[in-house]
């Protein structure tokens, strides 16, 4: 193992630290228990997003902390679930009155550790609620969830929303927005390389010379398969149209009622994109790959996109939800609206995203 670290006890302690040095006009970092938060935070009448998850996918979620986004992140260990005592400290550091919108990507940690912080943030007199990200099109359960896993959508999610909190969209507005991110969003990876977490010091899993895998997870899941290596324009003909032939996705989530101070359940249904749609295209690098075989695949999807009717209105290209070194990328379509494309172009400030300022 090769890494930039000295004990593997300290690697997330001390990024953070390189964090709060690199920006302290953006935001603060706690580390009793760890989060970090906008600097300016609590900012009075505003909604408060926090999201969070393992370490090791930066930039999410700390470097997207800041004006336009996130109000405060919760970072795990290295691909670990952070704990409900982080996201309850972290959402009464940034509450200022308005509520606290808990953005949650569909891992059963995640899940569960977020359900039981949005209790204890209400116990506290604090408005909250949990929206869940579930993506993924590749599996529908997976090793660390049950129904899809939540991916790329996510940074798509909390740029949009926190442009609407900064708006002064209040927190039924900005859940509703949230949810319908989420459902109009869908995503696929696939992984080169495997990744190896410090702790472990061995790769995740084993990937041949010729070999990829498809569907991969950001944690290094296993995928729909693993096949032959192929060329660039192949394997984003696969996963694009993967995702452009999606069909209804239905499922049943739990979201906090405020009122009545328990949780409710949900039906939901995502429905398939259609030639005429507008969309945000989002290809990502898992970590180890240039942005200039991601331009490729770009090229590709919008190849694609054109010959099925589908209008590419905005893009994101880079490493933006990473799985530590691992080679391969990942394709998130998220259909635009009005609202939608507002809120995409609003100004953001963060470390990890930055335009309009």
């Amino acid at each position: 193992m090769k890494k930039l670290i000295n004990a593997v006890d300290d690697v997330v302690k001390e990024q953070l630290e390189g964090m709060a040095v690199a920006h302290p006009d953006m935001l603060k970092i706690n580390f009793e228990p760890k989060y970090v938060y906008r600097a300016d935070a609590p900012i009075a009448g505003k909604v408060a997003l926090i999201s969070g998850g393992g370490s090791g996918h930066e930039p999410m979620h700390g470097g997207f902390v800041g004006m336009g986004m996130l109000a405060g992140a919760c970072p795990g260990e290295v691909f670990t679930s952070p704990t409900p005592d982080q996201m309850y400290e972290c959402a009464k550091a940034v509450d200022g009155g308005a509520g606290v919108l808990f953005l949650v990507k569909n891992y059963t940690g995640d899940v569960l550790n977020f359900e039981t912080a949005a209790e204890l943030a209400y116990a506290d007199g604090i408005k909250v609620q949990n929206i869940l990200i579930d993506d993924d099109v590749a599996v529908k359960d997976s090793l660390y969830t049950a129904g899809r896993r939540g991916v790329g959508t996510t940074v798509l999610c909390e740029k949009i929303v926190g442009a609407a909190a900064e708006a002064g969209y209040d927190l039924d507005q900005c859940s509703d927005l949230a949810r319908k991110v989420n459902m109009y969003g869908r995503s696929m990876g696939m992984a080169l390389t495997s990744c190896t977490v410090p702790a472990a010091g061995k790769p995740t899993f084993e990937l041949g010379e010729d070999e990829m895998e498809i569907g991969i997870g950001i944690h290094g899941e296993p995928g729909q398969k693993r096949m032959a290596m192929t060329s660039v324009d192949e394997i984003t003909t696969l996963m694009t149209n993967e995702i452009l032939d999606d069909g209804p996705y239905s499922r049943t989530v739990r979201e906090w009622d405020n009122e009545s101070g328990t949780w409710v359940e949900k039906d939901i249904v995502d429905q398939p994109f259609q030639a005429g749609d507008e969309v945000i295209v989002f290809v990502n690098s898992m970590g180890g790959t240039p942005v200039s075989e991601l331009y490729a695949v770009y090229r590709k999807v919008a190849e694609i996109c054109a010959d099925r009717g589908v209008k590419i209105v905005r893009n994101l290209i880079g490493p933006y939800i990473t799985s530590l070194e691992m080679q391969g990328c990942s394709i998130t379509l998220l259909k635009a609206d009005e609202e939608i494309l507002k809120f995409w172009d609003a100004p953001v400030n963060t470390p990890g995203l930055r335009w309009g300022v």
